[in-house]
């Protein structure tokens, strides 16, 4: 686990006793820190935030390499069973990758709602179908990460994780016709890491009843978790709404059962 406590799983509790938990789950390479300031807006509302960590995130490019999806999928159910423990309902946000784990998780555990930061079922990279033999070959790919993000983001990507990537797609495209959690999708088209376009295509499989789909223009780019968002707070504003409805009529369906004869 990273020595920057930025970078440590994290629980915020509200000031007052939580009508409802979320659990947060960071991207791929990243850490909880890219949760962080989305937990604070949540516990600020009255939520129980819990970020957690995927493993092979916060330690080292080497210990990703050889991480499996089924382990990150793991810890994210580790993480909904400690909300569930203490709350009766769990809600989800997950950036990029941590958004297509809150759907498998989803698929298995009764999630009372989900909000889906930059979720796609498609890489941009034009050599990135071919992961599954190029990392037999090339064990990293070398990317641009700023000073300032450094401390909480590899610099080298593991191709074997983007293969796993690559499984855990293969698991979602299954199952996204029988995830009936309601859904909050936020995509960008200033996305240069994932095909923004086939947020399109995730939003029309997903079997979700209540389902909106939302997306920024150019001027974003793939993180919308954190500051570096320049649309940061109306993203909050919108997830934090998309909760307090799902959570309003939840009381007033409770309200309307025990005035029934």
């Amino acid at each position: 686990m990273s020595d920057n406590p930025e970078n440590q799983p994290f629980l915020f509790e509200p000031q007052q006793a939580a009508h409802a938990a979320v659990l947060l789950v960071h991207g791929f390479t990243a850490t909880p820190w890219e949760m962080r300031s989305f937990g604070t807006a949540l516990a600020d509302a009255g939520f129980l935030a819990l970020g957690i960590c995927l493993p092979g995130h916060g330690t080292t490019p080497a210990d990703l390499a050889d991480r499996r999806c089924e382990e990150w999928l793991q810890e994210v159910n580790r993480g909904y069973q400690l909300l569930a423990d203490r709350q009766h309902r769990v809600y989800g946000v997950g950036m990029s990758t941590g958004a297509l784990l809150l759907l498998a998780l989803a698929e298995q555990r009764p999630v009372a709602g989900l909000t889906l930061l930059s979720p796609f079922l498609r890489l941009r990279h034009r050599l990135a179908p071919l992961v599954g033999v190029l990392r037999f070959f090339k064990r990293y790919q070398h990317r641009d990460v700023s000073e300032a993000l450094a401390a909480h983001y590899y610099r080298e990507r593991p191709l074997n994780g983007v293969y796993q990537i690559y499984r855990l797609i293969r698991r979602i495209r299954r199952s996204l016709d029988r995830i009936s959690a309601p859904t909050l999708i936020f995509s960008a088209r200033g996305d240069q890491t994932v095909d923004a376009a086939s947020a399109h295509d995730l939003f029309h499989r997903l079997g979700s009843r209540n389902k909106r789909l939302h997306q920024f223009g150019p001027e974003v780019s793939h993180v919308l978790a954190t500051r570096e968002n320049p649309r940061w707070q109306e993203t909050v504003d919108q997830m934090l709404m998309f909760f307090r409805e799902l959570e309003q009529e939840r009381t007033s369906g409770t309200a309307d059962e025990k005035k029934a004869p």
